[in-house]
């Protein structure tokens, strides 16, 4: 049985994507991401996933500020958060050892896993869980860019939030299905960035 969604998505389908590059003049690295209040807990998640994914040793002096700022809420915000920090992490050229890809997927009361939730979806749901992906750095930097050799690629998942009731079949059913996902959202993503470091390149020249 397949089921409805209020906006007619079918239940592996993600709203449309959009990153946008340098929307702060007076910062090094800006982004805004839009995929549909930030609480305490979600400031120690994001903290600690982008601390995992960047080289903090190479500028052992120096201090990197990421602030978020909301301007709509439609539901996956912790997804919407790091997806957007990662971006604007890369805008402003920090050493990173790879990318991290957000998703959330939200289980239903007939067990079907659902990606990208709206704000409603996500109150209907018997649970749901945020899931964050390593991607290759080296997908998305041109060469000539500030890289670190010899970091590999990790495997496995960065960050899980859950909240509600999940077995851990449902679970793995969510990873399995939050990973397949994460491939468009890297794709997207490694096309959003190639394109403005082209740019910013062709600027340079």
């Amino acid at each position: 049985m397949e089921i409805d969604r209020d906006d007619g998505r079918s239940p592996s389908q993600l709203r449309p994507l959009s990153c946008s590059h340098n929307v702060l003049h007076r910062a090094h690295g800006s982004a805004s991401w839009s995929q549909g209040k930030l609480e305490r807990e979600y400031e120690m998640i994001l903290k600690r996933t982008l601390q995992s994914i960047c080289i903090l040793t190479l500028n052992p002096n120096t201090t990197t500020s990421i602030i978020v700022q909301f301007v709509n809420d439609d539901g996956a915000l912790l997804v919407c958060a790091i997806n957007a920090a990662c971006a604007a992490l890369v805008d402003a050229r920090i050493p990173m050892k790879h990318l991290a890809v957000a998703i959330c997927c939200c289980l239903a009361d007939v067990g079907y896993v659902i990606l990208d939730p709206t704000k409603l979806e996500e109150q209907k749901m018997k649970g749901f869980a945020y899931l964050v992906f390593p991607n290759s750095v080296l997908s998305v930097i041109l060469e000539g860019s500030s890289l670190v050799e010899g970091e590999s690629t990790e495997h496995g998942i960065i960050t899980s939030v859950t909240h509600g009731v999940m077995p851990v079949e449902e679970y793995l059913k969510c990873v399995e299905r939050g990973r397949a996902a994460s491939a468009k959202l890297s794709d997207f993503l490694r096309k959003s960035l190639q394109s403005q470091l082209s740019s910013d390149s062709s600027k340079a020249a």
